[in-house]
């Protein structure tokens, strides 16, 4: 199980890479794992503004859908096109790569002092553990 240093983590099970005001969003190794081979991604919440812990999507897998929340408010600038069955139509990626290829919506940040209350690495693992 891979726990990337440089993100923070949700109880629900996402990440978030921030890049100046700027940030990606994805489900964890762990999530993946447990949801299985991913077959149908869908978020139709772009140009939106999600507030913390709503929901901004759902992943699909071959037994089950779970609910996307925003682990921060932010704006919805995309989906990623890799994922979307429009583009790319490779929901695989995020069990292959899900922090790198697998990443789901990048968003820009609306309140940055929200990442306090994430989990590091450490908290994450000891949680899923």
């Amino acid at each position: 199980m891979n726990f990337p240093d440089n993100l923070k983590y949700t109880k629900e099970h996402e990440w978030i890479r921030v890049e100046g005001n700027i940030a990606y969003i994805g489900i964890t190794d762990f999530a993946q794992s447990e949801l299985g081979e991913l077959v149908y991604v869908e978020v139709d919440t772009v140009g939106q503004t999600i507030a913390i812990d709503e929901i901004f999507g759902t992943v699909e897998a071959v037994k089950t859908t779970s609910d996307l929340f925003m682990p921060v408010s932010g704006e919805i600038l995309e989906f990623n096109n890799k994922l979307d069955e429009a583009d790319g139509d490779n929901p695989g990626l995020i069990n292959d790569d899900p922090y790198g290829d697998g990443w789901i919506v990048k968003i820009s940040l609306t309140n940055p002092d929200e990442l306090d209350k994430l989990m590091d690495a450490a908290a994450y693992q000891a949680l899923v553990s």
